[in-house]
Protein backbone atom coordinates (compact mmCIF):
# COMPACT_ATOMS: atom_id res chain seq x y z
CA UNK A 1 0.00 0.00 0.00
CA UNK A 2 1.09 3.19 -1.16
CA UNK A 3 2.29 5.44 1.75
CA UNK A 4 0.47 9.28 2.08
CA UNK A 5 1.44 12.25 2.09
CA UNK A 6 0.20 15.46 2.95
CA UNK A 7 1.55 18.97 0.71
CA UNK A 8 1.01 21.94 2.51
CA UNK A 9 2.90 24.31 0.82
CA UNK A 10 2.51 24.72 -3.22
CA UNK A 11 5.31 22.73 -5.16
CA UNK A 12 6.41 22.80 -8.81
CA UNK A 13 4.14 20.65 -10.97
CA UNK A 14 7.15 18.04 -11.90
CA UNK A 15 7.69 17.20 -8.43
CA UNK A 16 4.43 16.77 -7.33
CA UNK A 17 3.73 14.85 -10.50
CA UNK A 18 6.62 12.46 -9.44
CA UNK A 19 5.22 12.08 -5.56
CA UNK A 20 1.68 11.13 -7.10
CA UNK A 21 3.53 8.05 -8.85
CA UNK A 22 4.90 6.78 -5.63
CA UNK A 23 2.75 7.61 -3.01
CA UNK A 24 -1.14 8.50 -2.37
CA UNK A 25 -0.90 12.68 -1.92
CA UNK A 26 -3.47 14.92 -0.55
CA UNK A 27 -2.40 18.39 -1.81
CA UNK A 28 -2.87 21.40 0.24
CA UNK A 29 -0.29 23.73 -1.61
CA UNK A 30 -3.08 26.70 -1.33
CA UNK A 31 -4.13 26.24 2.02
CA UNK A 32 -5.66 28.87 4.19
CA UNK A 33 -6.23 27.54 7.15
CA UNK A 34 -4.51 24.82 9.25
CA UNK A 35 -7.83 24.18 10.69
CA UNK A 36 -8.89 23.13 7.55
CA UNK A 37 -11.41 19.90 8.56
CA UNK A 38 -10.20 18.53 5.17
CA UNK A 39 -6.75 19.01 6.12
CA UNK A 40 -7.11 17.72 9.52
CA UNK A 41 -8.18 14.46 7.92
CA UNK A 42 -5.98 14.16 5.51
CA UNK A 43 -3.28 14.34 8.65
CA UNK A 44 -4.80 11.36 10.24
CA UNK A 45 -3.77 9.40 7.53
CA UNK A 46 -0.03 10.75 7.11
CA UNK A 47 2.88 9.32 6.98
CA UNK A 48 4.84 12.28 5.71
CA UNK A 49 4.53 16.01 5.75
CA UNK A 50 6.26 18.50 3.46
CA UNK A 51 5.94 22.09 3.05
CA UNK A 52 6.87 25.43 4.79
CA UNK A 53 6.11 28.37 6.13
CA UNK A 54 3.27 27.72 8.81
CA UNK A 55 4.02 26.71 12.36
CA UNK A 56 3.40 23.11 13.45
CA UNK A 57 2.88 22.61 16.52
CA UNK A 58 2.25 19.53 18.94
CA UNK A 59 -1.51 20.00 18.73
CA UNK A 60 -1.36 19.42 15.19
CA UNK A 61 1.17 16.30 15.83
CA UNK A 62 -1.56 15.33 17.81
CA UNK A 63 -4.19 15.03 14.84
CA UNK A 64 -1.17 12.71 12.60
CA UNK A 65 -0.39 9.74 14.72
CA UNK A 66 1.22 8.02 11.86
CA UNK A 67 3.15 10.70 10.84
CA UNK A 68 7.20 9.30 10.32
CA UNK A 69 8.74 12.16 8.34
CA UNK A 70 7.97 16.34 7.20
CA UNK A 71 9.85 17.37 5.12
CA UNK A 72 10.61 21.17 5.04
CA UNK A 73 11.37 23.51 1.78
CA UNK A 74 13.52 25.71 4.18
CA UNK A 75 16.95 25.73 6.16
CA UNK A 76 14.96 27.19 9.16
CA UNK A 77 13.30 25.37 11.31
CA UNK A 78 11.62 27.78 14.22
CA UNK A 79 8.54 26.60 12.99
CA UNK A 80 8.81 23.40 14.03
CA UNK A 81 8.59 21.82 17.43
CA UNK A 82 12.28 19.84 16.80
CA UNK A 83 12.46 18.24 20.67
CA UNK A 84 8.96 17.41 20.55
CA UNK A 85 9.45 15.83 16.81
CA UNK A 86 12.65 13.93 18.46
CA UNK A 87 10.36 12.96 21.24
CA UNK A 88 7.65 11.48 18.77
CA UNK A 89 10.17 9.93 16.66
CA UNK A 90 9.29 11.70 13.63
CA UNK A 91 11.93 12.73 11.04
CA UNK A 92 12.49 16.42 10.46
CA UNK A 93 14.57 17.40 7.21
CA UNK A 94 15.31 20.78 5.59
CA UNK A 95 17.42 22.29 2.82
CA UNK A 96 20.73 23.87 3.58
CA UNK A 97 23.64 23.94 1.15
CA UNK A 98 21.14 24.96 -2.00
CA UNK A 99 19.70 28.30 -1.33
CA UNK A 100 23.10 29.65 0.43
CA UNK A 101 24.26 31.65 -2.54
CA UNK A 102 21.13 32.80 -4.25
CA UNK A 103 20.66 34.36 -0.58
CA UNK A 104 23.99 35.29 -0.32
CA UNK A 105 23.44 37.09 -2.93
CA UNK A 106 20.42 38.85 -1.63
CA UNK A 107 22.50 40.08 1.28
CA UNK A 108 25.10 41.83 -0.69
CA UNK A 109 22.48 42.95 -3.06
CA UNK A 110 20.76 44.62 0.32
CA UNK A 111 24.70 45.86 0.90
CA UNK A 112 25.01 47.96 -1.94
CA UNK A 113 21.58 49.08 -1.93
CA UNK A 114 21.73 50.74 1.55
CA UNK A 115 25.11 52.24 0.86
CA UNK A 116 24.55 53.50 -2.68
CA UNK A 117 21.02 54.75 -1.98
CA UNK A 118 19.63 52.91 -4.95
CA UNK A 119 15.77 52.17 -4.38
CA UNK A 120 15.93 56.01 -3.01
CA UNK A 121 17.62 57.15 -5.85
CA UNK A 122 15.68 54.99 -8.32
CA UNK A 123 12.34 56.59 -6.83
CA UNK A 124 13.91 60.25 -6.52
CA UNK A 125 14.71 59.70 -10.93
CA UNK A 126 10.81 57.88 -11.19
CA UNK A 127 9.38 61.11 -9.74
CA UNK A 128 10.73 63.26 -12.16
CA UNK A 129 12.82 65.32 -9.99
CA UNK A 130 16.55 64.64 -11.34
CA UNK A 131 16.75 68.02 -12.81
CA UNK A 132 19.88 68.41 -12.25
CA UNK A 133 23.54 67.01 -11.95
CA UNK A 134 23.65 65.61 -7.91
CA UNK A 135 25.05 66.88 -4.73
CA UNK A 136 26.24 65.78 -1.56
CA UNK A 137 22.68 65.80 -0.20
CA UNK A 138 22.16 62.37 -2.74
CA UNK A 139 25.90 60.76 -2.22
CA UNK A 140 26.17 57.57 -0.76
CA UNK A 141 28.93 56.04 0.52
CA UNK A 142 31.81 53.21 -0.73
CA UNK A 143 31.24 49.30 -0.48
CA UNK A 144 34.57 48.43 -1.02
CA UNK A 145 37.57 48.66 1.40
CA UNK A 146 35.03 48.91 3.64
CA UNK A 147 34.74 46.79 7.35
CA UNK A 148 31.61 43.97 6.92
CA UNK A 149 30.82 42.42 10.43
CA UNK A 150 29.17 39.18 10.19
CA UNK A 151 26.93 38.42 12.75
CA UNK A 152 27.05 34.73 12.40
CA UNK A 153 29.58 32.83 9.95
CA UNK A 154 27.40 29.70 9.02
CA UNK A 155 26.61 28.81 4.83
CA UNK A 156 25.42 32.32 4.40
CA UNK A 157 27.37 33.97 6.16
CA UNK A 158 30.82 32.73 4.61
CA UNK A 159 29.10 33.14 1.67
CA UNK A 160 28.56 36.79 1.79
CA UNK A 161 31.74 37.12 3.44
CA UNK A 162 33.63 35.49 0.40
CA UNK A 163 31.70 38.14 -2.02
CA UNK A 164 33.05 40.63 0.47
CA UNK A 165 36.55 40.17 0.64
CA UNK A 166 37.42 38.49 -2.79
CA UNK A 167 35.09 40.63 -4.40
CA UNK A 168 34.75 44.19 -2.72
CA UNK A 169 38.48 44.02 -0.82
CA UNK A 170 36.17 44.65 2.34
CA UNK A 171 37.75 43.84 5.72
CA UNK A 172 35.96 40.83 7.76
CA UNK A 173 35.06 40.71 10.97
CA UNK A 174 32.87 38.00 12.27
CA UNK A 175 30.91 37.37 15.95
CA UNK A 176 30.33 33.32 16.01
CA UNK A 177 30.02 30.60 18.53
CA UNK A 178 32.35 28.80 17.46
CA UNK A 179 36.39 29.82 15.65
CA UNK A 180 36.39 29.47 11.86
CA UNK A 181 40.10 28.96 10.88
CA UNK A 182 39.39 27.98 7.53
CA UNK A 183 37.95 30.77 6.75
CA UNK A 184 40.29 33.32 8.33
CA UNK A 185 43.29 31.98 6.63
CA UNK A 186 40.88 31.81 3.25
CA UNK A 187 39.81 35.46 3.55
CA UNK A 188 41.62 36.92 6.36
CA UNK A 189 39.07 37.31 8.51
CA UNK A 190 38.64 38.07 12.20
CA UNK A 191 36.55 36.72 14.64
CA UNK A 192 35.44 39.38 17.76
CA UNK A 193 32.77 39.46 20.85
CA UNK A 194 29.55 41.26 19.21
CA UNK A 195 29.83 44.19 21.05
CA UNK A 196 33.52 44.92 19.66
CA UNK A 197 31.90 43.77 16.43
CA UNK A 198 29.22 46.59 16.54
CA UNK A 199 31.77 49.16 17.17
CA UNK A 200 34.22 48.65 14.37
CA UNK A 201 32.06 47.46 11.52
CA UNK A 202 30.96 49.57 8.66
CA UNK A 203 28.07 47.40 7.43
CA UNK A 204 26.75 44.60 10.00
CA UNK A 205 25.15 41.94 8.48
CA UNK A 206 22.44 39.54 10.20
CA UNK A 207 22.58 35.75 9.18
CA UNK A 208 22.19 33.59 12.81
CA UNK A 209 19.52 31.15 12.82
CA UNK A 210 16.50 31.95 15.43
CA UNK A 211 16.44 30.27 18.94
CA UNK A 212 16.02 31.48 21.59
CA UNK A 213 19.29 33.02 22.37
CA UNK A 214 19.35 34.72 19.38
CA UNK A 215 15.82 36.13 19.49
CA UNK A 216 16.43 40.21 19.49
CA UNK A 217 20.02 39.70 19.65
CA UNK A 218 20.36 43.51 17.69
CA UNK A 219 18.51 45.41 20.61
CA UNK A 220 18.59 49.17 20.99
CA UNK A 221 22.06 48.40 23.58
CA UNK A 222 23.25 46.74 20.33
CA UNK A 223 22.06 49.39 18.13
CA UNK A 224 23.42 51.96 20.43
CA UNK A 225 27.40 50.54 19.70
CA UNK A 226 27.05 50.64 16.41
CA UNK A 227 28.69 53.91 14.39
CA UNK A 228 26.31 56.27 13.14
CA UNK A 229 27.66 55.66 9.83
CA UNK A 230 26.93 52.37 9.51
CA UNK A 231 24.26 50.14 7.82
CA UNK A 232 22.88 47.32 9.31
CA UNK A 233 21.81 44.52 7.02
CA UNK A 234 19.28 41.49 8.59
CA UNK A 235 18.65 38.17 5.79
CA UNK A 236 18.10 36.40 8.99
CA UNK A 237 14.97 36.03 10.73
CA UNK A 238 12.63 39.37 11.62
CA UNK A 239 12.82 38.67 15.36
CA UNK A 240 16.44 38.51 15.92
CA UNK A 241 16.25 42.20 15.53
CA UNK A 242 14.37 44.44 17.81
CA UNK A 243 12.06 45.99 15.07
CA UNK A 244 10.84 48.75 17.35
CA UNK A 245 14.97 49.53 18.59
CA UNK A 246 15.29 49.96 14.96
CA UNK A 247 13.09 52.19 13.92
CA UNK A 248 13.68 54.60 16.73
CA UNK A 249 17.52 54.42 15.82
CA UNK A 250 17.07 54.80 12.15
CA UNK A 251 14.57 57.58 12.36
CA UNK A 252 17.41 59.53 15.24
CA UNK A 253 19.85 58.88 12.75
CA UNK A 254 22.03 56.71 15.18
CA UNK A 255 22.50 54.54 12.60
CA UNK A 256 22.83 55.34 8.66
CA UNK A 257 20.76 52.88 6.91
CA UNK A 258 19.20 49.17 6.95
CA UNK A 259 18.77 46.35 4.82
CA UNK A 260 15.52 44.20 5.94
CA UNK A 261 14.74 40.95 3.62
CA UNK A 262 12.72 39.46 6.99
CA UNK A 263 10.54 41.23 9.45
CA UNK A 264 8.99 40.61 13.00
CA UNK A 265 5.81 40.22 10.91
CA UNK A 266 5.48 38.98 7.39
CA UNK A 267 4.05 40.23 5.17
CA UNK A 268 4.95 43.36 6.97
CA UNK A 269 1.78 45.25 8.45
CA UNK A 270 0.24 48.26 6.31
CA UNK A 271 0.88 50.59 9.11
CA UNK A 272 4.65 49.76 9.61
CA UNK A 273 6.89 52.89 9.19
CA UNK A 274 10.07 50.85 7.48
CA UNK A 275 9.31 50.81 4.10
CA UNK A 276 8.23 54.40 3.88
CA UNK A 277 12.00 55.46 5.62
CA UNK A 278 14.36 56.80 2.93
CA UNK A 279 17.37 55.19 4.75
CA UNK A 280 14.97 51.51 4.49
CA UNK A 281 15.51 49.05 2.11
CA UNK A 282 12.88 47.07 2.57
CA UNK A 283 12.61 43.69 0.34
CA UNK A 284 9.13 40.86 0.51
CA UNK A 285 11.36 38.54 1.74
CA UNK A 286 13.17 36.83 -0.99
CA UNK A 287 16.45 35.43 -0.48
CA UNK A 288 15.90 32.61 -2.12
CA UNK A 289 13.00 33.82 -4.19
CA UNK A 290 14.86 32.55 -7.70
CA UNK A 291 13.21 29.99 -9.79
CA UNK A 292 16.25 28.06 -9.90
CA UNK A 293 16.79 28.07 -6.13
CA UNK A 294 13.27 27.44 -5.24
CA UNK A 295 12.79 24.39 -7.59
CA UNK A 296 16.25 23.07 -6.14
CA UNK A 297 15.11 23.51 -2.56
CA UNK A 298 11.98 21.54 -3.84
CA UNK A 299 14.03 18.91 -5.11
CA UNK A 300 15.74 18.20 -1.69
CA UNK A 301 12.67 18.41 0.35
CA UNK A 302 10.87 15.46 -2.35
CA UNK A 303 14.13 13.71 -1.80
CA UNK A 304 14.68 13.96 1.57
CA UNK A 305 10.90 12.98 2.23
CA UNK A 306 11.23 9.70 -0.34
CA UNK A 307 14.65 8.59 1.44
CA UNK A 308 13.21 9.15 5.09
CA UNK A 309 9.81 7.38 4.17
CA UNK A 310 12.02 4.65 2.78
CA UNK A 311 13.68 3.83 5.75
CA UNK A 312 16.94 5.33 4.72
CA UNK A 313 18.89 8.26 6.06
CA UNK A 314 17.37 11.61 4.19
CA UNK A 315 20.18 14.04 2.71
CA UNK A 316 20.12 16.53 5.43
CA UNK A 317 18.34 15.22 8.08
CA UNK A 318 17.86 18.34 10.84
CA UNK A 319 17.23 16.01 14.00
CA UNK A 320 17.81 12.18 14.86
CA UNK A 321 14.64 10.46 15.92
CA UNK A 322 15.05 8.74 19.64
CA UNK A 323 12.61 6.33 18.15
CA UNK A 324 13.10 3.90 15.37
CA UNK A 325 11.19 3.34 12.84
CA UNK A 326 9.44 0.15 11.53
Amino acid sequence: MHKRIVVYRPLPEDLLAELRRDFHVDDFGQLEDLDDPAFRAALGEAHGLIGAGRPITAELLDAAPRLETISSVSVGVDAYPVEELTRRGIQLCHTPDVLTETTADTGFLLIMATARRAVELADFVRRGEWQASLGESHFGSDVHGKTLGMVGMGRIGAAIARRGALGFGMKVLYSNASPKPALEEELGARRRELDELLGEADFVCVTVPLSAETERLIGQHELGLMRDSAILINIARGRVVDEAALIEALDAGRIRAAGLDVFEHEPLPADSPLPHMANVVALPHIGSATHETRHAMARRAVDNLRLSLAGERPLSPFNAPVRPRA
